[in-house]
Formats: C-alpha cells, structure tokens, sequence
C-alpha cells in the first residue's frame, strides 16, 4: 500500500486528529447551552448575525498615503464597513523611508509611514467618528496609534467616540513574523503600556489583537494557533494584572485575530473550541465576573500561505470555502484575502471581488438566519471538544515552562510549529496533501493575470520627502526625544511621552532609535 493509499484508508484533518468514517451521538458532546451563554461555544450573542452582521475588512495598504487613501475610499465605496490598514516592513521594523536600510522595501508590502502627515494624509477625507479601524502593527505599534489618536482627536472625534484596534501583539512576533525591534521583556512591557493607557483614555478602542494568525501561516497545526495564541493572551493577561490593572478594566478590550484554512469542518470546529477556551481561562484562571470578560472577541483573515501562484483563480475558491467557515464558526470581523495576493498586493479589481464574496455570503446563503447553523452536527461537536482538549494540554506544556516568555526564550514554540510546517510540506511533496494547480491538475499555461506594482520613482520621492520634512523642524524634537529616552529609563508608561514627540514631528524611526537606546536590540536564538 502507497503511502496515498494509507492515508486514504486512514483520513485525517489537515492537523492530523483521525477521522472516522461516520459520526453518531456517542461520539458528539452534550450541546447543551445556547448562543450568548457561557462558554459560549455557540456564539458570543444569542442572535448572533440575524441582529448585526460581521465587520467587513479588506487589508489595504500601499506605496504612499496618497495611494493608500484612494484604495480606502474606494472600499468604503463598495460597501467595505471597516478599515483595515497594512504597514511597510521598514514601518514595522521602525525604520524611517529616507533610513537606507528602508531602500527597496518602501511601500511595498504595506503603507510607509514615518511622520504623522503621513496618518493625516492616509485618512484625509473619512470620517473617523463613523469607522472602525484595525491597524496591524506591533513593535512600533505605539507610535501609530499615538498619530491615529491624534488625528482623530485633530479631526474633532473625542476620545470616547475613537473605535478600533491596533494589532500590538509582540510575542508572536517573537514566535511568528520575526519583525520585532526590542527584546522580549521590554517588548511585553511597551504592548501593557499601550494596554493601559488605552483602557484608560479610550474606551471603545481595543488596544491588542491577540494573534493566532500569523501563528498559523508560519507552519502551525489548528491545535497549536489555539494553544500558543491564549498562552499568549495568558501572559498579557498576567502582565496587565501585575501592572496593577483591574481584570475587569482590560479583558473586555481584549480582541483575537484567528485564520481560516481549508479544512471546513476543523475550522469551524476551531472557533467554537477557542470560544470555549477562553471562557473557561477566564472564567476558572482569573476568575471573572464581568459578563463580557470571557467572550471571546475575534477577527478573522482567510489563509494567505494556502493562496498559489500557479492557477490563481482557485484562490477565488479557497477564500470561498474559508469565509463561509469563519461565518459559521461565528466571527465578529472578517477579511477575504484576494486571489491575485500569491503574485503581489491586491489589485482593485480582486480586492473587490474579495468583499463581494462576503456580501454574497452574508446576503445571499442563508447561513446568516440562525445562530450557530451547524450546532449538533456529531461531527463537528467531536472536533470541537477534542480540538479544545488538545489545545489545552498544550497550553499546560507551557504553562509547565514557566510561561509564554519562557518558551519563546527556549525556541520550543518555534521548533514545535517549525516541525509542523515541515510535516506539511513533505505531504505535499509526496502527493499525501493534493493541493490543486500545484501537485495536482497542474495548468496547461502561466497566468496571464495583471499583477500590481510599486514603481520606483514613488520610493525616490518618498525619501526626499521625509528628508525635507526632517530638516524642516525647529528644536523642539530633539527636546521631546530625549524626554522620551528619560521616561523609558524610569520605567513610566510610554504612551505620554509617545503623544508628545509624534506631534513635535518625531519620526516612527526616530522614537524607536531613542528605544532601542534603553533597551537594545533583540537578536533570536536558532530554533535547529
């Protein structure tokens, strides 16, 4: 017997729980609460999208603001009913565009933006007071969200009217994405700043976005972004409680941000179980009372790493499949990657097709017309509780290590999910995995689709602009900067002094060169 053969014979889920040939009640968990109860495996609201339907995100974000802000309204245009804000890898690694380590990266991947003109620039034109925006951004995610603030306080909105969410979640960069500056201490401590000063001069702003995303694009199994996401929202949680924050001030501000694979069933099954996860850690470790506490908040982004190259109109279909799972599983937000993303950003015309995907599904499908359609279902009910399991026995792994920093600081999380993306590939390299287009029912010809592009000329012109913008200043940064360098070294929260230098003009760079002063730069140990 081949090895296809087998596996045939013996099927398992993309994250390898076996599955039998049929499921009855035996198998199957009671189903015993409604939606909007706790656990809340069900839902987090009794009427779940038959009273409001999810928030509607497409990822935007590139070349210059001016770009980015066309992209914004266009969306908002189609019926986009959030924004979602993507930044350049020299914004994430707190690099300013004239800073020649920028150069070939400016604008490509996201927008660049060093000054706060250029945030003004990006939303000129929206209504701050009437959106949601998500901006996914974590080591410098300070900076941004003290220019966002600003400008939607400059723009007239209060405070208490500012909504939305700003990425700030370190560890898994630690774990995951890799664009870290600092530490991991000192990381951990800027994101609790973040989280407190947000709490307590912002309150319909959710100032961490706890991601098992990323986690799973690097390679991890369903089981793993689980664990390894609430163990990092259980270190948050410990740090915002060491820092002297009340549980009930900051939990109900905590948001997640999961993906969407390809395995309908375990997907949907994995939303339930983390649903039911962090109710019980809520509920049983820090003991909640508040009632909004253990409802687990999430956004949700389709599976980016299962997007191909080859035949890339299939992606239209993967999307389909992992949208209408993130759907039935019960998310408050989405975002619908678009099939052209294995070949470069977005094109305006995939970008709306993407969110027509979810218009269709939530306007067309009927999965919307009752909370939690697939409840009951035997299969399901078995995937969710053994995926809840699992997920935690390897949170108590963990836990066992002494925590979230203590296993980031062995490499365990990084070997356990880099052994997982390996076991992955060698599937699809053997044919054990058959991934249409690639291993399978390859195309005949190349694509021939239009890609997009960034051209060069708009890199050159941003580095002159933010040269003249530098020189162009009076004193007073310099001022603001080493004030900034005072406050780090007395261990103040950051958010203050951050506040202060982003309106003196100091720079995304500037402000993370002054930190990396104090705390210096964090260089990872090899995980093999």
């Amino acid at each position: 017997m081949t090895a296809a053969e087998a596996d045939q014979a013996n099927p398992k889920t993309v994250s390898g729980i076996d599955v039998k040939r049929v499921y009855s009640r035996a198998e199957a968990p009671a189903l015993d609460e409604e939606p909007g109860r706790f656990p809340y495996t069900r839902g987090i609201y009794p009427e779940m999208y038959r009273k409001r339907l999810w928030t509607m995100r497409e990822y935007s974000g590139f070349g210059t603001s001016r770009e980015t802000n066309k992209r914004l309204k266009f969306m908002l245009s189609q019926g986009q009913t959030g924004l979602s804000l993507a930044f350049d890898l020299p914004t994430q690694l707190g690099l300013d565009s004239d800073n020649p380590r920028s150069m070939g990266e400016i604008g490509r991947v996201g927008v660049a933006v060093s000054i706060i003109d250029d945030v003004r620039e990006i939303f000129r034109g929206i209504d701050l007071g009437k959106v949601s925006t998500s901006m996914t951004i974590n080591s410098t995610a300070p900076m941004l969200f003290c220019m966002y603030a600003a400008v939607a306080e400059d723009s007239g909105v209060p405070k208490a009217e500012v909504r939305g969410t700003v990425q700030n979640d370190v560890l898994k960069e630690f774990i995951a994405r890799n664009t870290y500056i600092f530490p991991p201490e000192p990381s951990l401590s800027l994101a609790i700043d973040l989280v407190e000063y947000s709490v307590r001069n912002y309150p319909k702003w959710h100032p961490i976005s706890i991601s098992g995303y990323h986690i799973r694009e690097a390679g991890s199994t369903a089981v793993q972004e689980l664990a390894y996401t609430f163990s990092d929202a259980i270190a948050y949680t410990n740090a915002a409680l060491e820092r002297g924050l009340a549980l009930e001030q900051f939990a109900p501000h905590f948001s997640f941000f999961f993906a969407s694979n390809n395995d309908f069933m375990e997907e949907v099954a994995k939303f339930r179980a983390a649903r039911w996860i962090w109710a019980k850690i809520m509920k049983e470790r820090y003991g909640a009372k508040d009632e909004e506490s253990p409802k687990l908040k999430f956004h949700t982004q389709t599976a980016g790493e299962t997007l191909t190259a080859q035949d890339p109109e299939n992606n239209a279909v993967r999307v389909t499949i992992q949208a209408l799972a993130a759907v039935l599983g019960g998310t408050q937000s989405l975002h619908t990657n678009s099939m052209d993303e294995a070949l470069s950003l977005p094109s305006e015309d995939s970008a709306k097709l993407a969110l027509r995907t979810q218009q269709v599904i939530a306007n067309e499908s009927g999965v919307t017309l009752t909370a939690d359609p697939l409840g009951g279902s035997y299969y399901l009910e078995f995937l969710t509780e053994k995926l809840e399991r699992l997920a935690f026995e390897e949170i108590e792994r963990v836990e066992k290590m002494g925590g979230m920093l203590k296993a980031i600081g062995s490499g365990y999380v990084k070997k356990e999910i880099l052994n997982s993306a390996y076991r992955k590939q060698m599937e699809i390299e053997t044919k054990r995995r058959v991934i249409v287009g690639v291993n399978a029912l390859q195309p005949t010809a190349p694509s021939k689709r239009k890609v997009q592009t960034l051209p060069e000329r708009i890199q050159r012109e941003r580095v002159r602009k933010i040269k003249l913008e530098k020189r162009g200043r009076d004193g007073s940064s310099e001022e603001k900067l080493e004030a900034l360098k005072s406050a780090a070294q007395r261990r103040e929260n950051m958010l203050p002094s951050i506040s202060v230098a982003v309106r003196a003009g100091c720079t995304v760079g500037e402000i993370s060169d002054a930190l990396r002063e104090i705390h210096g730069v964090y260089k990872a140990r090899q995980a093999f």
